[in-house]
This record gives C-alpha cells, structure tokens and sequence, in this order.
C-alpha cells in the first residue's frame, strides 16, 4: 500500500479507532471512519488533513451498508467488538457475525488487505468472550485468507476501559458495592502485559503495510508483564487511594458478576465485573501462549511505551486533591 490509498476503519470512533485512524492520516492515507452515527464524529474529521478523513454511516447487521462503506477502498481495519452484552449488542452478533460479515463483503471486492482486532485469549475453549474473538477469527480468515489478525492484551491509554474502571472503583468502592475493599479475585495472580493503545494503532498500520503479515496472527504485549495484584496496587498508588485489597476466590466472584452483569445491564453503565471476566481471570493474558503467533515485534513495532509511562498523565484526575496532589505514604 501508499500513500493516498483509502483504509476503511469499521469502529474508528472507540478507543482504539482513534488511535487507529490518527496513526493512518499520520501515514498519508485515505480515512473512511464506517460508524453507525457519523453525525455524532464531527471530532474526528480534525485527524487528518481536510477532507483527509471522511465519515460514513454503516450499521454491521445490514449487509448493504457495509458493501456500501468498501467502494473504491484498498483496505479494511475492522475493530467492531463488545465485552459486555446488552440486548442486540451481544459476542455472537459483533466479535463472530459482524466480523464475518466485514469479511466477505471486504473479499467480495477483491480487497486483500484486512486487519482484524481479537483478542489475546482467543481459544475455541473458556470464556465465552474468547470463545466469540476466535470465531471471528476463524470467520475471517475462512472468508479471506490474507486478513492479518492482531490480538492484543489489555490495551491501556486516556479513555481506557480497564485502568479508568479500577480507578473509578478505588475512588468509589462502595458505589460499587465493594463495601471499601478491591477484590483480588482468584488471589490477584493472573499475569497480564498490558500495551499502550498507540503501540496497537503502530501494530495496525504496519500490518496494512506489510505483505509479509497477510494470513498471520500477531500477539501483541507491552514491554512489561505484571499480576493483577500488580496492576491494582498501581492504580492505587497513582490515584492515592488505598482500599483494602481482599482476595476472592473464582467460586465466589462468578456469581457476584453474573448478579452484576444482569444489574448493570438495567441502567445506562457497564458493568464494574461479569461472571465471564471473572472465568477469563482464570488464565494468564500474556504473550506467547499461541506458539505459532507472531508478536508486535515482528511487525517492526519496538519501541514500547508502559503504564509507568503513561498512566500517571491520565489516573491523576482520580486522586482526592487533583494533578498536584502531592502522593501521601499509606503506612
């Protein structure tokens, strides 16, 4: 690919397709942000040059508008995808079908450059979020054997939906019904390597650019691999916020998700914990667990940014007295 061609990104407007379509304009490419409310984007038409990124409605579940958001494209990123369930907006109907259905259309066209973002996890057993990600893959990949398909661990950055939870619970552990404690479930021992959101957005494009990542999967990890133990102590000390950390056994925390998930799924927020989140803390989220995957590094993707790094630029909005609090000794 060049400079000039166009990339459609299914699912610019979240996290990570912000990163995402930036890093692209960045490159000199042609930006077609395929969302279901474009007139609710306008901020992202400012990433590029004028008239660099354009916005179009499409909806997933309707064929037609995905053919319709290809024309003329060179290239498709596809990073539709739900961690959460709530009514139509279910694993089955966008990590498996929308996933499919971007796929083909994208084949259809002869487009032979696809990105697709899984996730790392992604296993035909466990978690019923896994479960969906490498049916997506495999969907995918059956419709079009080139596709690249990235999987990343938890990806952290300003609007993350898993630092910022966390944060959110130290400052409010009782809104969340934690009664003043953080839960290590399952002790808190499940390692996890977190990556920066730009370094995925890095790892996206290089996928478009090179040819050797056609028909490849890539898991991608931060420089560093932490517990969750670890992760939550950070975010305490980021954040000066120091609730008592009380292990919780795997048997305990499903069906305390399981309750939260139906609660939550009443009113206009996600959930704090789902009964699947806590059965996917029952694996380790690292690199390497997929021998034949390649890692970012394979992408040409080296210079790694870390949550020590960054996450102080964005955690400090949670502490009690603000950016200039000076951060005070537990003990």
């Amino acid at each position: 690919m060049s400079a000039g061609d166009l990339v459609v990104v299914f699912g610019g407007s979240g996290f990570i397709g912000k990163q995402v379509v930036r890093a692209l304009a960045k490159r000199g490419y042609r930006v077609r942000i395929a969302i279901r409310r474009p007139h609710l984007g306008a901020e992202l038409r400012v990433m590029g040059d004028v008239g660099q990124v354009q916005l179009v409605q499409a909806n997933v579940r309707f064929p037609q508008s995905i053919d319709a958001a290809l024309e003329e494209a060179h290239a498709v990123v596809n990073l539709v995808s739900t961690m959460y369930e709530s009514g139509n907006q279910n694993f089955e109907t966008l990590n498996v079908e929308a996933a499919q259905a971007i796929a083909e259309a994208a084949a259809k066209r002869g487009i032979t450059r696809i990105v697709q973002m899984s996730a790392l996890g992604a296993a035909p057993k466990g978690a019923r979020y896994a479960r969906s990600k490498y049916r997506g893959e495999r969907a995918v990949l059956a419709a079009a054997p080139t596709a690249t398909i990235l999987r990343p661990s938890v990806v952290f950055g300003p609007e993350d939906t898993f630092f910022n939870r966390f944060a959110e619970m130290a400052r409010n552990p009782w809104l969340y019904g934690m009664g003043g404690t953080m839960p290590l479930i399952g002790g808190g021992k499940t390692k996890f390597q977190p990556i920066f959101v730009g370094d995925v957005a890095d790892a996206v494009v290089a996928a478009l650019s090179e040819r050797e990542a056609q028909g490849r999967v890539y898991e991608l990890g931060g420089p560093r691999i932490y517990t969750f133990k670890q992760l939550l102590q950070f975010v305490c000390d980021e954040t000066d916020r120091h609730p008592v950390m009380l292990p919780l056994a795997s048997v305990i925390a499903h069906p305390i998700g399981v309750i939260a998930n139906w609660v939550f799924g009443l009113l206009p927020w996600d959930p704090p914990l789902t009964g699947d989140q806590v059965t996917m803390l029952k694996r380790d989220n690292i690199v390497g667990a997929d021998p034949s995957a390649h890692t970012i590094q394979d992408l040409g993707v080296t210079s790694l940014e870390s949550i020590e790094a960054i996450g102080p630029s964005y955690l400090w909005r949670f502490r009690p007295y603000g950016q200039f609090q000076t951060k005070q000794n537990p003990a």
